[in-house]
């Protein structure tokens, strides 16, 4: 008697777990969305100084690989996002490596394709047919790039553009830049005695002093007496400061036509070719370097002003859901926790496709050639002169053409001929 009731509470509760399950399996909320494509925009892992300055006691044969190669910690921070990525998107991309699902471009740098190459080993490691040494956990994936010469994609800032050199120009001398620079200007006179750099620019000062210190710093060197926590917090803030004045401070939306929204337009057409295509690939992946990834950011205005660490990435998700397609983002700057949602200015955290492209649309250049011409007023005046120029010429050879036609000397020719 006693077990009766136990028994149609556990029906009960069978009951009512078929109906939650049903229930869950017909919601039209959990059916709808559905991921379609992910863009991954990554930078190389950690790595030896690109260059030091003159009074660095640490050399480059310090470094077992010598200047700008990728380290093993590097390497160790590229296969951990490589399994991040593999995690989160494991419902979405197959378990092995499927060629027409994956495409994936690098810089032409040596530090960004390993980069790239030891996250796509945790990303995509051989299973089933694909193991084809039982004995090595990897499968070789393709890796796609072009010269530093000809990359108009990631290699970024490009510097064959003469109105984004004129756009910063006119930054370092903006009064918003100059603003910013004042406190630091006492501090960068000291420089050139402690360190040997003799260049005021924050370029220089960023890739000569700062980032060489930075390094050592990760990799137990002794940094020079001067190099005090205090020297070190004041030279991030100038990298940082260089870098924002890079994209930004001074006309965001035209610098950003002629540097990240180029790869803004490359990353929206494939996600428009994925709504509209079926069997379009799943995942894109581009493997480049700070610049690059703040220059995307900048771009889609989400950047938070700080130098992208070594492996930070930025995601780019396309959804479909009840008939509409949205864009996600997230930035990956850190382990240890999810990714940050970025918000474009305008929209919501999951932003309908077209509006998304409605709204960077004022970033994305329709003829980056042309506009990289330059157009400043000395630029305009001296187009104007040599048009004016020419003109006048022509009028002046008309006329004289004209004098000489029907002019006496003409008229005399032309009686003596009869």
């Amino acid at each position: 008697m006693r077990a009766a009731p136990a028994l149609a509470a556990r029906v009960g509760s069978l009951r009512l777990g078929f109906l939650l399950l049903l229930s869950f399996r017909l919601d039209p909320e959990v059916l709808a969305r559905e991921l379609k494509f992910v863009t991954l925009v990554f930078r190389h892992g950690d790595r030896s100084p690109i260059e030091t300055f003159p009074n660095d006691p640490v050399k480059e044969s310090s470094w077992p690989q010598g200047f700008g190669q990728l380290t093993q910690l590097g390497m160790e921070q590229h296969y951990e996002l490589g399994e991040y990525v593999r995690k989160r998107y494991r419902r979405f991309l197959n378990e092995s490596y499927k060629h027409e699902q994956v495409y994936i471009r690098s810089t032409d740098v040596d530090r960004t394709l390993m980069s790239v190459m030891t996250n796509l080993a945790a990303l995509f490691p051989p299973e089933g047919a694909g193991v084809w040494n039982p004995s090595l956990p990897w499968q070789p994936i393709p890796v796609h790039t072009v010269p530093l010469s000809e990359d108009r994609l990631l290699y970024l800032p490009f510097r064959n553009c003469p109105r984004f050199q004129e756009l910063q120009s006119e930054t370092l001398q903006s009064e918003e830049f100059q603003k910013r620079l004042q406190p630091y200007k006492d501090f960068i006179e000291t420089l050139p005695k402690l360190s040997g750099f003799h260049g005021q620019d924050l370029f220089g000062i960023w890739s000569k002093v700062y980032d060489p210190l930075y390094c050592e710093s990760v990799h137990n060197f002794t940094l020079p007496s001067w190099a005090t926590e205090d020297t070190m917090t004041k030279l991030k803030e100038l990298a940082e400061l260089c870098l924002l004045s890079l994209y930004g401070i001074h006309k965001q939306k035209e610098k950003s036509r002629l540097q990240g929204g180029v790869l803004v337009r490359e990353i929206l057409d494939h996600m428009k070719s994925a709504a509209q295509t079926p069997g379009y690939r799943k995942l894109v992946v581009y493997s480049a370097h700070d610049t690059t990834v703040s220059g995307l950011q900048m771009a889609l205005d989400v950047y938070n002003g700080l130098l992208p660490p070594y492996a930070s990435c930025h995601l780019m998700e396309l959804y479909l859901e009840k008939g509409e397609y949205f864009v996600e983002m997230y930035y990956r700057n850190e382990t240890g926790r999810e990714p940050h949602p970025l918000t474009l200015p305008g929209c919501a955290a999951s932003c309908p496709l077209e509006k998304f492209a409605a709204l960077v649309a004022p970033v994305i250049p329709q003829d980056w050639s042309a506009e990289c011409t330059t157009t400043s007023n000395h630029q305009v005046l001296r187009v104007v002169l040599a048009v004016t120029f020419c003109l006048v010429s022509a009028i002046l050879m008309v006329l004289l053409f004209t004098l000489v036609r029907h002019g006496p000397c003409w008229q005399r020719d032309s009686y003596g001929s009869i």
